[in-house]
């Protein structure tokens, strides 16, 4: 991935993009072409060298049946937005200025590896639920549902583990404009209702 050295992010930001992720592409060159899903992940920083992501696959989708030539590659975003050339106060200085997309994106690379063990399943869905169900009034449990239809949709997935190789990030949030574009594009942003958006932006600004 092309990455400016004004876009690139350091050490603590690349891991808030992991520990955050939620649902993500996974890619995968095979012998029969490629092949991508959609699937929610979460973050093991203490798996392998270099953490891992563990996810989960329908049985029925053929991409953990086929191996991977090489590495795997998890393609993760952040917030993104439209930015209007019109929000910079530049513009009514010198008028060189264009539309442009900010964006936070991770491409993650790892070895692949499939988990067809019932107790693996278990933990990683338990992982995943707990995490995404924390802080809720009433959070929904794995032990919620009677064990043996819990056991029959365990039955249907495999699980997948990408053990990360190398992590690619390109965090592009107008740090190429001078600071009174950036506190404009930020107001402009939380004026849209978008404070994923500007709160991304905001953490980049320079102090």
């Amino acid at each position: 991935m092309y990455v400016p050295a004004h876009f690139a992010g350091d050490e603590q930001a690349v891991q808030q993009v992991l520990h955050h992720i939620g649902a993500a592409d996974l890619i995968t060159t095979t012998a029969q072409g490629l092949q991508a899903s959609m699937l929610p992940w979460v973050y093991d920083l203490h798996a392998g060298t270099h953490g891992a992501l563990l996810g989960h696959l329908a049985r029925n989708n053929d991409q953990w049946r086929l191996p991977a030539l090489g590495e795997a590659l998890v393609i993760a975003r952040g917030p993104d937005a439209y930015i209007s050339p019109s929000w910079y106060p530049s513009k009514a200085e010198h008028h060189r200025v264009v539309p442009t997309w900010n964006y936070i994106t991770a491409h993650i690379y790892g070895q692949l590896h499939v988990h067809d063990d019932p107790a693996w399943l278990e933990a990683q869905v338990r992982r995943l639920t707990e995490r995404h169900e924390a802080g809720r009034a009433e959070p929904w449990s794995v032990d919620d549902a009677p064990a043996a239809f819990v056991a029959g949709q365990l039955r249907a997935i495999v699980g997948v583990e990408v053990r990360i190789t190398r992590v690619e990030a390109k965090f592009k949030l107008s740090q190429n404009r001078p600071t009174t574009d950036m506190d404009a594009v930020i107001a402009e942003l939380r004026h849209l209702g978008d404070n994923r958006s500007a709160a991304a932006v905001a953490a980049h600004r320079p102090r």
